[in-house]
């Protein structure tokens, strides 16, 4: 086993945390002005709702809570976000300023796959009956 095997689940959870910390800043700065962002007024399609699903898929995927459903969710944003926003001022993301659109995209489809590995919540709000104690026959 070599070094890059022993260190993979680490290095996953802390890409998985990461990469969501990345987006629920994202959201963050559109939906209360934070980091110097500017504020998306209520409602606004598909803006506001896209500040939305950054915050909270954002913070699932960071967490490891529901992460494959909350990365898949965020992989579709930015997979909407570049063919509306960014693919109509040109083909490839170098010219139409796509880039971080495309990395989020292929990121959270990654992590959709991954799971949500180690130093995540999910396993911990799972209730796994093989984990809990067997009830004592009466």
């Amino acid at each position: 086993m070599s070094f890059f095997d022993k260190g993979r689940d680490h290095v996953l959870a802390l890409f998985r945390i990461v990469f969501g910390f990345l987006f629920l800043c994202h959201g963050a700065s559109r939906l209360f002005g934070l980091f110097g962002g500017k504020v998306v007024a209520f409602g606004v399609w598909p803006s506001w709702w896209a500040s939305v699903i950054q915050l909270v898929g954002g913070a699932a995927v960071m967490l490891g809570i529901g992460t494959r459903v909350a990365a898949m969710l965020c992989s579709g944003s930015m997979a909407f976000a570049y063919f509306t926003s960014h693919q109509p001022d040109g083909l490839l993301p170098i010219q139409n300023g796509g880039e971080a659109a495309t990395l989020f995209c292929f990121g959270f489809l990654l992590i959709a796959f991954a799971g949500d590995g180690r130093w995540s919540l999910g396993p911990l709000l799972r209730r796994d009956p093989a984990r809990t104690p067997a009830r004592a026959a009466s």
